[in-house]
Formats: C-alpha cells, structure tokens, sequence
C-alpha cells in the first residue's frame, strides 16, 4: 500500500510537472542594446529571419536595421524618414516603408539600398503585404483609405475607400483576403485583395479599440488585441466574423503575432510591460501560458520564426504638463522620450 501511494504520488507530481513545464512562458531577456538618437520616436518592429535583420521604424529618424546575429546596428535604410515601419517582400527582394509624409521607401532587401521614394498620399500609417496577388497594402488613416502597390515593381495598383479613421493592425490569410482592424469603430475589415473590395464587416463584441492582430491560416482563426479599458485578446472566425472567445491581456496593446511552429499567441502589451502569451489548444480553445515582463512602453514587438526570438522596443519618457497629453493611451502617457535611451530588448526562449 506504502509502494503504490508513493507511486502514484509520483506519477501525480510529473503530471503536474508536465503541465507547468507547458504552461510556463519560457523567455527571459537576452539583450538589451542602446540605439543612440534624439527624443526617440517609433512604431513596428519586423524582422528578416534570413539575415537575422531587426527593423525598427523610428519616424523621423527612418529605419534603423540591426544585425540581430552579430549584435551590431547595422546602419539605416536612406531616405526613409519620417518611416513607422519596414515591410519585408523577401520573393521580391524588396522593403517598402510607410512615412508619415504619405511616401514610402523602397529598398533592396539584400543590400538594402534605398532604391525610390514614390509619393501616395498625404499621410501614410503601416504597410503589410499580400502573398497571393503580390501588393502591399498601405493603411492611410487621415484619408481613410487603402493604397495597393505592387511589390515588384512599386506601382500603384489601386485605392480603396475605408469607412474608419483609425486603421490599425492589418493581417494576410493566405488566400488573397486582408483582414483590417478599424480601432475607431470597433470593427474588423475583410477585403479582397484581388478585387481591392471590402467584402464584409464585423463589429467585434466585447472588444474595445482594436489594435494588433495575427491570423493563424491553417484554422481560419484571427487573434485581435484590444486596447480599451477592459483590454483583451479576441480570437475571431475568419470566415464570418464570429467572436468565439477572449482572454484577458495588459494594458496598451499593439502587436500581436502567432507563432505555427509551437502553437502560440503572443500579444505586447506597453502600459502593463509585459508579453502575454497563450497556448492554443484546438482552433476555439486557448490556455494562458504565462506572461513576460518587458519595460513600459514596449508596445509593439516581432517574432524570428526561426530562432523564435521576440523583438521589442522602449525607451525613457516623461510626461511634461505643459504638453498634450494622449489620454486614450493612458491618464500618464508619456509625451516626450529622452535622448539616447531608445532600447532594443530580445527574448530568448529557454
């Protein structure tokens, strides 16, 4: 009797075990590397996995690239000021930013040379491209608008009206839709990308000022970061908009990347400093995995899918009462950054 209790309560404790080994994050802060510039500025952070690139767009300062395998900033992508982000076409051998003057950057991914600087609006927020017709989708805000552009060539395909204002985060299925979160409206965008159409919209129930979002293909499901005052992560039906369910988040979300490898939802999350991360289940079934402290701030963040490494930015702020304040960020949002503080921070997984 002795033998077997002892046994089972063996068996119990690497039951428990196992499931607190799955459950745990399982990153911690590799690095963190100063990337020296004047009252810092920044948005999206992508990656080349090839290279090993970081990307970082730092608006007035442009582009900073970082070598992420020998440790050393590279250099900046020329002409691109004014850029919030670098979307990467690796079929195309091409990068294309969003400057907030309405242009955007275009540069050799291989060499990053800095190739043209095409005009397209009057202000341009993000840029994120569309495997199957080969066209990068710009989110232009202030003109509620779409602007398609070929990837090859950085021709302008084609515009489309948007009834938002705020268009945030926009995601790729895979099969020639996009997906376009309108934060000032509370609802999800589907377009077609062939035909530059939306083809339906969603309002998202239980979901405040919708900001990040990542689409796991395979499942048809979309992973939606929600910024409002009861922030969340709602995961969404692809095919009609359905909220099947949510899960609580930090505060200040704005990135939001799956990763198919291991089955995991990592959102950012800049008021709180922290990564929450969530285990997917089955496709209508998430458990949280735990979550990272980062640094205030670091809202927006990248994903290696090789090395799984995560990409996230902050830097020093204060908030000076004699300068507008963005409340909707948050009652003590910082309103200006410190010289010399911008900060690159790698997760590593353990």
């Amino acid at each position: 009797m002795v033998v077997w209790r002892r046994t089972a309560l063996a068996a119990l404790c690497a039951v428990a075990a196992a499931g607190g080994a799955h459950a745990a994050p399982g990153y911690r802060l590799e690095s963190a590397v100063s990337l020296k510039g004047a009252s810092p500025s920044w948005d999206y952070v992508t990656v080349d996995p090839v290279r090993s690139y970081v990307f970082v767009g730092r608006r007035k300062l442009g582009v900073t690239v970082y070598d992420a395998k020998a440790q050393r900033q590279v250099g900046r992508i020329e002409n691109s000021e004014g850029a919030n982000i670098a979307a990467l076409v690796p079929e195309a051998d091409r990068g294309y930013t969003a400057n907030e003057d309405g242009s955007t950057t275009v540069f050799q991914l291989s060499t990053l040379k800095t190739l043209d600087r095409v005009k397209l609006g009057e202000s341009a927020d993000a840029a994120f491209y569309e495997p199957v017709t080969g066209q990068l989708a710009f989110t232009l805000g202030d003109s509620q608008e779409l602007v398609f552009v070929d990837a090859k060539t950085a021709r302008l395909t084609g515009r489309l009206h948007m009834d938002a204002e705020e268009l945030e985060g926009v995601a790729a299925d895979g099969q020639g839709y996009l997906y376009v979160n309108e934060r000032d409206k509370n609802r999800l965008a589907k377009v077609d990308a062939r035909k530059r159409a939306v083809v339906a919209e969603w309002p998202l129930p239980g979901c405040q000022m919708p900001t990040g979002i990542a689409v796991d293909r395979a499942a048809g499901r979309l992973f939606v970061g929600c910024k409002g005052e009861h922030p969340v992560m709602a995961v969404v039906d692809a095919a009609n908009g359905h909220v099947i369910t949510t899960q609580e988040i930090g505060r200040g979300n704005d990135g939001v990347v799956y990763d198919p490898a291991s089955r995991r939802v990592f959102t950012s999350n800049g008021l709180d400093g922290n990564i929450v991360i969530f285990d997917q289940l089955g496709p209508d079934a998430y458990k949280l995995a735990g979550a990272v402290t980062t640094r205030p701030i670091a809202r927006t963040m990248a994903l290696d899918p090789v090395t799984r490494k995560i990409y996230t930015v902050t830097a020093e702020g204060i908030v000076d009462p004699a300068k507008p304040v963005n409340k909707r960020a948050g009652a003590f949002y910082p309103n200006r950054y410190l010289d010399d503080t911008f900060t690159l921070l790698t997760y590593a997984p353990d």
